[in-house]
Order: structure tokens, then C-alpha cells, then sequence
């Protein structure tokens, strides 16, 4: 069923990329997608705009490419095709950083006609004492809303006007940075940065610089942090001119404070999960997902992502692009702790949190006539205890048996109907489910 599931994703790209006729290249065809780039190359003098209409295509074909070594099986392509997507994506990433410095150099050539949005502002820097160096922990800290490239440029030759003519000296050496020595100079600079609206900051994220010489980022050499969350712009001082991202902490949505997953037709459903900072609802139908809401503080956000079917790896991708981290990682359970707790099944059944998982109660007008199960990794059992009991128990009930898995468990209690539900659900909406569930891992970090 994985080659299956492996072989209908990548024919179902292939059959939108054909049908879209947009003349954009198949990133999987290196003539094609050699083509495109050799051809870009080509064009002179192209202004910001034109880059950035471009860039969209160019992000576009990455996270095609991206998706297709993710989502592909071993034996689906083969080791030369993964090495060729992954110096697409390489080649594809330096094009654009050349295309944009390209772009810049021509607009400091007429730098009178326009006004920058980022101030520089150098001043005068008290007396500090010395900061230790700190590496920034990537397990534990991740760059959400892009990276920002902050240099000091010399401004290349301006045009000089003469009677009816126009002069420019012509240099072929590009931008060339500013030398600009921290360890001499006396002064700071200070940023301002407008954040994108197409990103969540549950918290003030902390802004750290990217070393070169040892390929980390580090926090030291930048101060005076000021983060306006209503303004969406953060401000701080450097001692120099650094590559800069803002981090967020991979993991404060988490644990989960609940989670719901119940049946909404044939091979339908809803997952319903309340992290820290945010409420989501996925719905889910075959092998696509639709974030349906994001709720923070009472206010719908990412209306950008919201209400579009995707596969659960894109869903996966574009929440966490957004600051939106619902996804616990190897080390995860290094940062955030994890209790013991009671575990569940899957469709056509419900399943939500039990306040007995160590976590909230449920509100009083939310109660059904749930069923409580119980499995110890060895044998699985149906509890006497209900979501109201005063106490925890682990009494059998009544009439019932034990059972060495859930799903015997539930294949002993349910109805002929539910089970052939269960028998003939879709092999696509099983592995959406399934996806989803173990990106969440809601039954551990809950």
C-alpha cells in the first residue's frame, strides 16, 4: 500500500504540473529545468519587481523538489535522480541570491530615486561588558520567517549627466561590501524590521547572527532587543553587519492541553488539536488535508493557508513555515516532559483526550457516553471508570475481556458496521490519518 500511496502522489504532481500550462519547467527533467535557469541568467538589467514575480516561480519548483524527496519511497528514485533534485534545489537557491544581488547593484545605481524601508542607524556604543559567545541549539530553537542578509554596500558609480548626455561608469565586480570593522570603530548598528504577516511569534523570538567561520548561529554581538508584537517590528543593535534570523522555541505548543479525532463521513474526518498558544482544526478526506482554523487568543490567523486541500507533508511544511510547530521532533522529549498516560485507535471510532491522561477535564456540555480503555503495552482492557468518576481506577468492566492489542480490543465490542467500516476504508485516507498522527504523536505529548 506505501508504493501505492508513493506511486498516486507522484502521478497525481506530474498530471497537475502538465495541466497548469503555465510554462514554468518540471523541476524532475534536468533539460528542462537547466533551460529555465540558463535563460535567466541571460536577461540584463532586471529590476526588483521582475525578481520578485520570478522568485515565487523559483520557490515554487524548491518545494516541489523538496516534497518529492520527502514524500518518494527508496525504491521510487534512485540515487543519482536524489542527488540531481538535491543540486536543483542548491542551484535553484544560488540563482535567486545572485538574480537579487544582481537587482540591488542596479538599484544603488539609481539610489536617489528610491527610499529603503530597513533604517541603518550608526551610533555611538556605551561602555559593555564582554558577552559570551553563545551557539545557538537547533533542537531546541528554530529561524521562523526567513533570513535577513544585512551588509553595508559601497554604492557603485553614480550617472552623471552632460548636456544631453547620460555617463555611467561601468564596473564589472558587482556589489561590493562596505569594510566595516567592529573591532575598530566606536559604533553600532541598529536594525528595525518590519515582521512578515504571514508568520505566528507566540513570543518575542530571539535574534541571532550567522557565524561563517564555524557555521552556527550565535546570540552574542547583538543587544538592546525591543519587540513591539502589536506593530509586528523588532529592533536591536549589532556590532557589526550580520546575516540575521528570529528564532522561536520549536516547542512551546507543546504538550498538548487536548485533542479530538472522530469520523465525519466515508473516508472523512476531523482532528481537532489544542496546543499551547492555538487551536487547529484538519479536516481530512482521502489523501488530502485542509487546515480548516487557526485559532490564537480568540482571533482566526493564517488565513493564507487556511481552507486549501494539500497532502499531510505540505500541511506539515506550511504550518511550520508559518511559526505554527505542532510537530515534536527526535529530542523533543529533551525540552518538553511527557507523563504516562492512557492511549487509543483510529476510524471509524471517536477519540478524544480523557481528563484521566494526567491533562484538563473536558467542559461539562462537551461530555458523551464515552468508553475508557486502557493499555499497558501488553494487554489492552475496557475500564469501569468514566470521564466523571471521582477517582482514577483501573477496575475492568464488567462482561469484558482482555485483550492483547486495541484494535482486538475494539474489534470484540464494536458493531458489524463499525468493523466493516474500519475493513473498507480507503488505503489513501488510512495513510493521511496515519501521517498525521504520527507527526503529532498526540498520545505521547498530551
Amino acid at each position: 500500500p506505501d508504493i501505492e500511496i508513493i506511486r498516486q502522489v507522484m502521478l497525481e504532481s506530474c498530471l497537475h504540473h502538465y495541466l497548469r500550462c503555465d510554462g514554468t519547467p518540471d523541476p524532475t527533467i534536468p533539460q528542462e529545468i537547466n533551460t529555465f535557469m540558463s535563460l535567466w541568467r541571460e536577461e540584463q538589467d532586471e529590476a526588483v519587481q521582475l525578481v520578485m514575480q520570478k522568485e515565487e516561480v523559483v520557490l515554487n519548483l524548491i518545494e516541489e523538489l523538496e516534497f518529492l524527496l520527502l514524500e518518494a519511497a527508496p525504491n521510487e528514485i534512485t540515487e543519482s535522480q536524489r542527488d540531481q533534485y538535491l543540486e536543483s534545489i542548491l542551484d535553484l537557491q544560488n540563482l535567486l541570491h545572485q538574480r537579487y544581488n544582481e537587482a540591488t547593484l542596479n538599484l544603488l545605481k539609481v539610489s536617489k530615486v528610491y527610499c529603503f524601508k530597513v533604517m541603518i542607524l550608526l551610533q555611538e556604543e556605551p561602555t559593555v561588558k564582554e558577552e559570551a559567545p553563545q551557539v545557538v541549539d537547533l533542537q531546541q530553537l528554530v529561524p521562523v520567517g526567513g533570513v535577513y542578509h544585512i551588509d553595508a554596500l559601497q554604492l557603485p558609480p553614480q550617472p552623471q549627466d552632460i548636456k544631453d548626455w547620460r555617463i555611467v561608469e561601468l564596473l564589472d565586480v558587482g556589489l561590493e561590501v562596505y569594510p566595516y570593522s567592529s573591532e575598530e570603530a566606536e559604533d553600532i548598528v541598529q536594525i528595525t524590521l518590519r515582521l512578515p504577516d504571514n508568520v505566528i511569534y507566540f513570543q518575542a523570538p530571539i535574534v541571532a547572527r550567522w557565524n561563517p567561520a564555524g557555521r552556527q548561529w550565535r546570540t552574542d554581538g547583538i543587544r538592546n532587543i525591543t519587540y513591539e508584537a502589536e506593530e509586528k517590528s523588532i529592533s536591536f543593535t549589532m556590532s557589526a553587519f550580520y546575516t540575521v534570523a528570529l528564532l522561536q522555541d520549536a516547542h512551546l505548543n507543546l504538550p498538548f492541553q487536548a485533542w479530538e479525532l472522530h469520523p465525519t463521513g466515508v473516508d472523512e474526518g476531523l482532528f481537532t488539536l489544542t496546543a499551547v498558544f492555538a487551536t487547529m482544526q484538519i479536516q481530512i478526506k482521502d489523501n488530502q488535508c485542509m487546515l480548516s482554523s487557526v485559532v490564537v487568543e480568540e482571533e482566526e490567523v493564517l488565513s493564507h493557508i487556511t481552507g486549501k486541500w494539500m497532502k499531510p507533508i505540505a500541511l506539515r511544511q506550511a504550518l511550520k513555515r508559518a511559526g505554527v510547530n505542532i510537530f515534536p521532533a527526535e529530542y523533543t522529549h529533551e525540552y518538553v516532559p511527557v507523563p504516562g498516560k492512557v492511549s487509543a485507535r483510529e476510524f471509524p471510532f471517536e477519540f478524544v483526550l480523557s481528563q484521566w491522561n494526567r491533562l484538563e477535564h473536558l467542559e461539562a456540555d462537551s461530555v458523551k457516553d464515552w468508553s475508557l480503555y486502557m493499555f499497558n503495552g501488553e494487554r489492552a482492557k475496557k475500564l469501569k471508570l468514566t470521564e466523571t468518576s471521582e477517582a482514577f481506577s483501573e477496575e475492568m468492566e464488567e462482561e469484558s475481556e482482555f485483550h492483547s492489542t486495541l484494535y482486538h480490543m475494539f474489534k470484540d465490542c464494536a458493531s458489524k458496521e463499525a468493523m466493516d467500516k474500519v475493513e473498507g476504508a480507503g488505503f489513501l485516507f488510512i495513510d493521511s490519518v496515519y501521517q498525521l498522527l504520527l507527526a503529532t504523536r498526540v498520545l505521547t505529548y498530551t
